[in-house]
């Protein structure tokens, strides 16, 4: 049944999903503080809401897609003041726990049904409607809007009635983050002994280690492309908020916080908007080799 939805941040994540949810008949309004961005969802088809409060006072559901911390607050005040009471807001950020739980207060106050609706993926998943989607908050709100949420991906994974999916959603970035630092001390260490770089993707994506990500990561690094799914600047960011769940919740996490650390020479070397592997970059030249040099 085709519902009135409203999407706030149509950037890399937000554009694809709005996309998907008019595709599947919804009637879909959409609004950003980019007009670049603006811009490009009009010329896919999109409507932009003139009045952000009427759009967010019709919608049944309103979806957000925010970059930090920060902007959920200020979305979150925006929907409490504008929506209807029942309306259900399902946000797809990624941010840290306290901030969300902040949200809930003011969303609940206002009789706003708030669902915290986590994705992994990258915006080419997003743009293929390959998205993880994980879940937290009322479950009837969840059951509601799960017809929706199968258009973005085909899992979705119930967690909670809180704040449950935040901190799943920073589990997986924590061994996404992860798997990047393996593949530098990896792939240095072999190429400083002089395998060779396309034949050590080969070996990988067929071994034992040749997760998912390890395979997708290969197409675009097998050929040195560091092209961003995801930078190194929006990882540092996803990485202080899992140092500081771990912080929270008294759990050592001494390799992430050196991760972060390898982000930091990464961006000091000039790739912060490199893909986030390109920490394969600042191992290589600690280990006196050019990135920029095939042996």
């Amino acid at each position: 049944m085709s519902q009135t939805l409203h999407l706030i941040g149509v950037g890399k994540m937000g554009l694809p999903m709005a996309l998907h949810l008019k595709t599947a008949g919804n009637a879909v309004s959409v609004s950003d503080t980019s007009q670049e961005r603006l811009q490009l969802a009009r010329a896919q088809g999109l409507t932009v809401a003139s009045d952000m409060a009427a759009a967010l006072a019709a919608a049944e559901v309103v979806f957000s897609s925010l970059p930090t911390d920060k902007a959920l607050l200020a979305v979150a005040a925006q929907v409490a003041s504008a929506a209807r009471s029942g309306c259900i807001f399902v946000d797809t950020s990624t941010v840290s726990v306290e901030t969300s739980a902040a949200a809930a207060d003011v969303l609940q106050a206002a009789g706003v049904e708030y669902l915290r609706t986590t994705v992994s993926g990258n915006n080419k998943m997003a743009e293929a409607a390959q998205l993880t989607i994980m879940a937290s908050g009322p479950q009837a709100a969840y059951q509601a809007v799960l017809p929706l949420l199968k258009q973005l991906g085909p899992n979705q994974f119930y967690l909670g009635q809180a704040e449950q999916a935040r901190l799943m959603k920073l589990v997986v970035n924590l061994m996404i983050a992860q798997t990047s630092a393996m593949l530098a001390e990896a792939l240095t260490l072999g190429r400083k002994g002089g395998l060779d770089w396309q034949a050590m993707w080969s070996v990988l994506g067929a071994s034992a280690v040749g997760s998912p990500i390890v395979k997708a990561k290969s197409v675009q690094l097998s050929q040195r492309d560091f092209t961003p799914t995801f930078t190194v600047e929006q990882m540092i960011k996803d990485l202080q908020l899992i140092l500081g769940a771990g912080q929270a919740n008294h759990v050592p996490l001494p390799q992430t916080a050196m991760t972060l650390q390898l982000m930091h020479a990464a961006v000091a070397q000039g790739d912060a908007q490199d893909d986030y592997a390109a920490i394969i970059k600042a191992v290589e030249r600690s280990a006196g080799l050019n990135p920029h040099q095939q042996e």
